[in-house]
C-alpha cells in the first residue's frame, strides 16, 4: 500500500471548532458550551500548517459557525482542493434513538422532540457526505471528528458510494459520550492527535490512528460509560494518504518535494527519445499528446530495465515508425477536413438532480452512464452536461414543492431553509411514484416560484415485496401472490409465532409510505392494527436499504423478521450485501403499490438566463433515461422491471428467491391514498387514547400488592403516556345487577401525578366478582365512539383470569366479533402463568383484536410499557 502523497497539490483543511452554543437551557437546548474546543482550532492550526503539506493560507479555521456559514465555508473548501481535503470537527455530536446517524450540531443547534427533523442546526453526516464532499475534485478526503458519538458515523461511511476516496478518523467508538476536559486546553483526544502531528516524522492517517489509539490507551483515558476510549478509523482497503513529513533540506535549507504521485519517477528519457521529444515540437505536430503518452508508456515499459538494450534496439524504430505514419495520416485527414486541432472544452452545464432515498444508488449509475455516453458527448469529443444527483426525504420534498419554493430559491431566515435542508433546488426530480408529484400540484402555493413537468409514463417499475426469511417463508405459489398485506402477514405469525414484520420510515422514503398504504387499507380504523404488524423497538429505518443493511445485526431478528422493501433491492443488493445471513423469498400483496420512478421538470420563476440551454440538457438526459439503450439497461442492472409490462428489465440474471412473473400486481398508487396514509400515520405517532380495565375482584387480592400486582403494573405503563395523550382507568367488579365496572380516572388528559393519585385513592379489591365480558363490550363501545379523531387507540385489561368462565361460548364470540370490527386493539395482561396459551379466552381476545397477550411468563413490568408507549407520546 503507497498512500498519496499531496505535496505540491492543492491542498485545503477547514477546521471547525464550536465551543459557544445559542441554545443551552431547556427544553430545546445542547447540552452547554465547550470552551476546551476553542483551543483546539490554533493547536490544529499549528500541526498541520508545519508539516509540508498545507501551507498557512491552506489552513481556514471556522469557530463556532452557524449551520449556513458552515456549509458555505465546506463548499468553498471543497471546491478548491485539488489534492487532500481535510474537514475537522470538534464540538457536539448527537444521534437520533436507532444510532444509525450523526448530527453535527453548529452554534445555532436545537433540538425539538417530536418532529421529524428532531436535530435543528446540525449538519447530518450522511449529508455532509452526499451533498458537499461528493462533488469535491479532491484525491483524497480525510474527515476527523471528535464529537461525543464520533463512532456513530461510521455506518454512515460504509452505506457511502464514494468511500474509497473518503478516509474518516473519529475521535471514540459507537454510542460513546466523551468529556471535554479542561476548559484551558484542548481537548483530550486533540491534544493527542495534535501532538502526534508534531512530530518530526513522516505520517499517514493510519499510522496517526494506530499511534492514537496506543497514546489514548497509555493515557487511560475513559468514556463517560467508563469504557477504554477508543479512537476508530474507517478507509477503503489499501487507501491512505500522507499528512505531514519530516523536513529535508538541501541548498538553502528549502524542503525538497517530490513527485506527488504513489510511484517514484523514472530516470529521465535517453539521447533518441529526446530527439523524437524534439521532433514532436516542430509546427507539424498536432498528435503530440498522443505521442508523447505513447513515449510515457514506452519509457515505463523500457527504461526502467537498462540491460535489455536489445529490446530498445528492436522496439524502438518500430515505435518511431508508427509515430511518424501517424503524423503522415493526420496530414492527410486534416487537410480533407476531417479532422482538426483538439479544442478546449468549456465547462459543461450542471444538472441537479433531486431523487427519493432509496432510489439514490439507481439514478446516480444512471447519471454517471449518461455522462460519458455518446448522446452527452460533441464531436468534438466534449461533454455536454454534468449530473449532481442528491436525495432528501420524500415528505419534506412534498412538502417545500408545495408550500416553500418561495423560500426555496430565496431562504428568509434559519427556520425555513429548504436549500439546507433538502439541497440546491433541483433542476429534475425523480419521485418513486407519479402520486408525489399529484400531491405537491393539489395543494401547491398559488404564488409557488416553481412548476413542475411530469411524464405521464414512469422509467421503470419494481413492485414492493414482503420479503421473508426462507427458513420461515411459504414456497407455494399460493401464499407468495394473490393475498393481501394483510393475510400473508396473518399467515408468516400462523407458521411462526415469533415472527415479525418492519417496514421503512414512511415520512422519509416512499417505499415505505407505499408499504403503509397496504398496511392501513381502505378503513382508516385499521391503522392501529396496521401500526402493531410493523411495531419495533426504537425509530424504523430511514429507508429500505438501511432497514436491510440493520436486520443483520442480530442473527435471531434477522431469522426471524420479514421486511416491507422494494423488489429490486433484492437484486441490485445494498451496502452491507456480504453481511446479510439471512436469504429471503419475496412474496407480492396484491394491495401495496409499486415504486414508479417517474420524470419530473422542476421549472422556477426568474431561471430564464440559461433557460434554453437548461432545458435541451434536461431533455437530453430525459431521452437517455427513458430510453432501452441507455436508462432502460442500468435499471435493469439494478433489478427494476418494465413500466409497460411489469417484466423483469433483465430476465437472464432473475435475483434469488424473486419471482419472474408475479400476479396480480398492485400497479399505481393514488393521490388521495398517499396523502390519506401519511396522515394517519402522523396521527399515529401524535396523541393517544388509552383505556385501563383493572381487575377489582375479590380472587385478585393476592396479586394486588407491590410492583408485579395489578396497580404496581398499572403504575409502571403510566411513563409512555404524556399529557397530551388521553387515558383513563376503571376497576372491573360487579355481576347481575351490580354495574360491571366504576370509573376510577375519567378518560382524558391527565399529568402522571394525577392519575397515579387516583389509582392509589381508588383502587381497591371489591368482595364480588368480575364480568370480563359487560366490561371488554362496554370498552369496546366507549372507544368506538371517540374514535372519529383518529387517534390511535388501546384497550388494557389486567386480570388474573379466574372469572374467564363468562368468556365462553356467545359470550365469547360476542367479544370475539367487537373486537375484530372495533378497530381498536385490546392487550390482555393476564397475571397467572399460561394465560395467554393459544386456546384461552385471553389470547383469543388480544389475536381478534391484533392486540397483544401478555402472561407471568413474561417480563410484564417492560413489556406493559412499550405496549402503552407505542399508543401514547410519552413522559418527554
Amino acid at each position: 500500500m503507497i498512500p498519496l502523497d499531496p505535496r505540491g497539490l492543492v491542498n485545503r483543511a477547514l477546521l471547525v471548532g464550536v465551543s459557544e452554543y445559542d441554545f443551552t437551557e431547556p427544553p430545546h437546548g445542547v447540552p452547554g458550551d465547550l470552551p476546551a474546543v476553542k483551543r483546539n482550532l490554533n493547536r490544529m492550526r499549528e500541526a498541520l500548517a508545519g508539516g509540508q503539506v498545507f501551507g498557512e493560507r491552506d489552513v481556514k479555521v471556522l469557530p463556532s459557525p452557524s449551520l449556513a456559514e458552515f456549509g458555505q465555508a465546506l463548499q468553498r473548501s471543497a471546491r478548491e482542493a485539488k489534492g487532500l481535503l481535510l474537514v475537522y470537527f470538534a464540538g457536539h455530536g448527537a444521534i437520533p434513538s436507532g444510532g444509525d446517524e450523526l448530527f453535527l450540531q453548529m452554534r445555532d443547534a436545537k433540538v425539538i422532540a417530536g418532529r421529524h427533523t428532531v436535530f435543528h442546526g446540525a449538519e447530518k453526516f450522511s449529508d455532509l457526505l452526499a451533498t458537499m464532499l461528493a462533488t469535491s475534485p479532491a484525491q483524497r478526503i480525510v474527515v476527523v471528528l471528535d464529537c461525543c458519538f464520533a463512532g456513530n458515523a461510521a455506518p454512515v461511511w460504509e452505506h457511502f458510494d464514494d468511500k474509497r476516496r473518503v478516509l474518516l478518523l473519529m475521535s471514540v467508538q459507537a454510542n460513546h459520550r466523551i468529556d471535554a476536559g479542561d476548559a484551558r486546553t484542548p481537548t483530550p483526544f486533540t491534544a493527542a492527535l495534535a501532538a502526534l502531528l508534531d512530530e518530526d516524522r513522516d505520517t499517514t492517517l493510519s499510522d496517526l490512528a494506530d499511534r492514537l489509539r496506543g497514546r489514548m490507551t497509555a493515557l487511560g483515558l475513559r468514556t463517560l460509560r467508563d469504557d477504554p476510549w477508543e479512537p476508530q478509523l474507517r478507509t477503503d482497503l489499501g487507501v491512505d494518504v500522507l499528512l505531514r513529513s519530516k523536513a529535508t533540506e538541501e541548498g538553502g535549507g528549502k524542503p525538497v518535494l517530490p513527485v506527488p504521485v504513489p510511484v517514484p519517477p523514472p530516470p529521465g528519457p535517453g539521447p533518441v527519445l529526446r530527439s523524437f521529444r524534439a521532433l514532436l515540437s516542430a509546427p507539424l505536430a498536432p498528435l503530440r499528446g498522443v505521442c508523447a503518452t505513447l513515449i510515457g508508456r514506452f519509457r515505463t515499459i523500457v527504461v526502467p530495465h537498462p540491460p535489455r538494450r536489445a529490446v530498445v534496439l528492436v522496439v524502438l524504430p518500430a515505435v518511431l515508425a508508427a509515430g511518424l505514419l501517424g503524423l503522415g495520416v493526420y496530414g492527410l485527414l486534416r487537410h480533407a477536413g476531417y479532422v482538426g486541432d483538439a479544442p478546449a472544452c468549456d465547462p459543461p452545464l450542471e444538472l441537479r438532480v433531486l431523487t427519493d432515498p432509496d432510489l439514490e444508488p439507481t439514478i446516480r449509475a444512471a447519471a454517471d452512464a449518461y455522462l460519458t455516453s455518446d448522446e452527452n458527448t460533441t464531436g468534438d469529443g466534449c461533454r455536454r452536461t454534468g449530473a449532481t444527483v442528491y436525495s432528501a426525504g420524500s415528505s419534506d420534498v412534498v412538502g417545500a414543492l408545495r408550500g416553500q419554493t418561495g423560500a426555496w430559491q430565496e431562504p428568509p431566515d434559519e427556520d425555513v431553509n429548504p436549500q439546507r435542508d433538502i439541497g440546491p433546488q433541483p433542476d429534475i426530480w425523480i419521485p418513486a411514484s407519479r402520486a408525489d408529484v399529484d400531491r405537491v400540484e393539489d395543494g401547491q402555493d398559488t404564488d409557488a416560484v416553481a412548476g413542475l413537468e411530469a411524464d405521464e409514463e414512469p422509467l421503470a417499475y419494481s413492485p414492493v415485496v414482503l420479503a421473508v426469511p426462507q427458513n420461515i417463508a411459504s414456497e407455494a405459489l399460493e401464499d407468495r401472490t394473490g393475498l393481501s398485506l394483510g393475510e400473508m402477514v396473518g399467515d408468516l405469525t400462523a407458521r411462526d409465532e415469533n415472527a415479525a414484520v418492519r417496514r421503512p420510515d414512511p415520512e422519509f422514503t416512499d417505499m415505505g409510505l407505499l408499504a403503509t398504504v397496504g398496511l392501513y387499507g381502505e378503513d382508516g380504523r385499521a391503522v392501529a392494527r396496521g401500526e402493531r404488524l410493523v411495531a419495533q423497538p426504537g425509530s424504523p429505518s430511514p429507508t429500505a436499504a438501511e432497514l436491510l443493511c440493520t436486520l443483520p445485526d442480530d442473527d435471531a431478528v434477522d431469522n426471524s423478521t420479514a421486511a416491507l422493501v422494494p423488489e429490486f433491492l433484492l437484486r441490485s443488493g445494498v451496502g452491507c450485501d456480504l453481511t446479510t445471513r439471512s436469504p429471503r423469498l419475496a412474496q407480492y400483496p396484491d394491495d401495496v403499490p409499486g415504486v414508479e420512478p417517474t420524470f419530473v421538470r422542476v421549472m422556477w420563476r426568474g431561471g430564464h438566463r440559461d433557460a434554453p440551454a437548461r432545458d435541451a440538457s434536461a431533455e437530453r438526459f430525459r431521452d437517455w433515461l427513458a430510453g432501452e439503450r441507455g436508462g432502460g439497461q442500468v435499471f435493469a442492472r439494478y433489478g427494476f422491471r418494465s413500466a409497460d409490462d411489469q417484466k423483469l428489465l433483465d430476465k437472464e440474471h432473475v435475483a434469488e428467491g424473486v419471482l419472474r412473473e408475479p400476479t396480480p400486481l398492485d400497479e399505481s398508487a393514488g393521490r388521495d391514498a398517499m396523502a390519506r396514509t401519511l396522515d394517519a400515520y402522523q396521527e399515529a405517532g401524535g396523541p393517544g387514547r388509552v383505556l385501563f380495565l383493572l381487575d377489582s375482584s375479590g380472587s385478585m387480592t393476592r396479586l394486588w400488592k407491590g410492583p408485579s400486582g395489578g396497580p404496581g403494573l398499572l403504575r409502571q405503563s403510566l411513563g409512555g403516556l404524556g399529557g397530551h395523550d388521553e387515558y383513563g382507568v376503571w376497576a372491573v367488579a360487579g355481576t347481575g345487577d351490580d354495574p360491571a365496572y366504576g370509573a376510577l380516572l375519567p378518560l382524558g388528559p391527565h399529568t402522571r401525578a394525577e392519575a397515579e393519585r387516583a389509582v392509589d385513592t381508588g383502587a381497591r379489591v371489591r368482595d364480588a366478582e368480575a364480568d370480563p365480558h359487560a366490561a371488554l363490550l362496554a370498552a369496546l363501545d366507549e372507544m368506538r365512539d371517540r374514535g372519529d379523531d383518529r387517534r390511535p387507540q388501546l384497550i388494557v385489561h389486567l386480570t388474573d383470569g379466574e372469572d374467564n368462565n363468562r368468556l365462553t361460548g356467545d359470550r365469547l364470540d360476542d367479544v370475539l366479533t367487537a373486537a375484530r370490527t372495533s378497530g381498536v386493539p385490546v392487550t390482555v395482561v393476564s397475571l397467572q402463568s399460561g394465560g395467554c396459551d393459544r386456546d384461552r379466552p385471553d389470547r383469543r381476545i388480544a389475536d381478534a383484536s391484533d392486540g397483544r397477550c401478555l402472561d407471568a411468563d413474561d417480563d410484564l413490568g417492560a413489556a406493559l410499557h412499550d405496549e402503552v408507549a407505542r399508543t401514547g407520546t410519552g413522559e418527554g
